[in-house]
């Protein structure tokens, strides 16, 4: 059964398993990066496509595998080092999300894989709704209270950036539906994500906003039931270290087939216009 802190990492570490048992290879090293639970590494113990286990984490606590104490903007391992590097909601909170990926693709050998899920953009559009309103009639103002996640259009370009080959982003949208506002408030607090932005209101949060926010959310955002929603949106990132036995795109103009042939269709000059 899912506990109420751990559902969200429990939920990636399934579906990490699915993606990773379509991979028809074996990695001899891998490194769990930043997951805030031992899930990824009792999923990749269980796999039986990996041999040595590495959990690297700014605050270890054992588990699974071997522990490295790491930041994961400054990571210890060297170059070409890795068969496989697994992230599990830990990235989104990076403060340089980019030097992030050129370090892991740098540690990866030739051909290996990064996979890792994040927050993605589109979590908690309820709750930021809601407090918006609720702080913009009560307080003249609105404070940001949740984290600006990364989009996924912007993920797949910073993999890209980093060097990855065959990069693929996705994401999946939970909703997942509560008794009150004040319950996925608490539940945010068990998971330990509370709003660290710098840019936050400093003065304690109201009770009428509060308030005001609770009704709003339960207003405009209930099922017929009366229970609430909240949505979760998990993105995927894969890439691989480039290796020459990779598939590449083929050069432009080496097409052996016209494109109007392969549809049944014409093919029109650009400059000519199409006859009705």
């Amino acid at each position: 059964m899912l506990s109420a802190e751990t559902f969200l990492i429990d939920h990636v570490a399934v579906e990490l398993g699915e993606r990773l048992a379509a991979v028809l290879r074996r990695f001899a090293i891998a490194v769990d990066l930043g997951t805030p639970t031992d899930a990824l590494c009792r999923v990749l113990a269980a796999s039986g496509k990996v041999g040595t286990i590495i959990a690297a984490h700014a605050h270890p606590t054992g588990g699974i595998g071997a522990c490295v104490v790491a930041d994961e903007e400054a990571l210890p391992f060297a170059d070409g080092a890795l068969d496989l590097v697994v992230s599990g909601l830990a990235l989104q909170f990076v403060n340089d999300l980019p030097g992030t990926l050129i370090q892991i693709r740098r540690a990866l050998k030739p051909d290996g894989l990064l996979l890792a899920a994040l927050i993605g953009g589109d979590s908690l559009i309820e709750l930021r709704a809601s407090f918006a309103q609720a702080e913009s009639e009560i307080e003249g103002g609105v404070s940001p209270r949740v984290a600006p996640f990364a989009d996924v259009r912007e993920l797949g370009a910073l993999l890209q950036r980093a060097g990855f080959a065959l990069p693929v982003v996705d994401s999946e949208p939970l909703t997942v539906r509560y008794d009150s506002a004040l319950a996925l408030m608490r539940d945010l607090r068990r998971m330990g994500a509370t709003n660290v932005l710098t840019e936050r209101r400093r003065t304690p949060l109201r009770r009428a906003t509060l308030s005001r926010m609770a009704e709003i959310y339960a207003e405009r955002f209930a099922d017929p039931d009366g229970r609430l929603r909240a949505t979760f949106e998990v993105v995927w990132l894969s890439g691989w270290a480039p290796h020459g036995s990779q598939q590449k795109p083929l050069k432009p103009g080496s097409a052996a087939q016209r494109l109007a042939d392969a549809l049944g269709t014409s093919e029109h000059s650009a400059g000519e216009k199409a006859r009705r």
